[in-house]
Order: C-alpha cells, then sequence, then structure tokens
C-alpha cells in the first residue's frame, strides 16, 4: 500500500521520490504564482498582463525537459509530472 501511495507512480518514470517531490513543488509554485497574477489581473487590467502565458510556456518547457532527459523519455505521457 505504502509502495502504491509514494513509490510506484514515480519509478514509472525512471525518478526517485525526492527526485519526483521536487520537481513537482517547482510546478506547483509556479502554477501558483501564474494564478495569482491572473487574479489580480482580473481586478487591474494592466498588471501582469504577459504572466499567464509566460508561465504556461514555461512551464510546458520546463516539462518538455524533464520528459527528454528522464531515463525512458516514450514512457513518459506529455501532461505527466
Amino acid at each position: 500500500m505504502l509502495g502504491r501511495l509514494f513509490l510506484d507512480h514515480p519509478r514509472t518514470l525512471g525518478m526517485s521520490w525526492a527526485g519526483h517531490g521536487v520537481g513537482a513543488v517547482a510546478i506547483g509554485l509556479r502554477m501558483i504564482g501564474g494564478g495569482a497574477a491572473c487574479l489580480v489581473h482580473a481586478v487591474v487590467p494592466a498588471l501582469f498582463t504577459e504572466t499567464a502565458g509566460r508561465t504556461v510556456m514555461g512551464l510546458y518547457d520546463y516539462m518538455t525537459r524533464r520528459k527528454a532527459a528522464a531515463p525512458d523519455p516514450h514512457a513518459w505521457p506529455d501532461y505527466e509530472i
């Protein structure tokens, strides 16, 4: 049960639990930052006019590089964290 919860998914990606966790935290923080900028932009449209787009493009680039560097990149779906 614990292996299924904590280890199976990272192993399918050729990663350790800690390595997977660091990547997921990095992605999550960037998503929170981009989302917060969108909320501010909704109230004050002159602020953060490009932040959401840059955040999405940056996340895509980051995830694409992680996939390419994986031991078996073909085992990673495009949407995998």
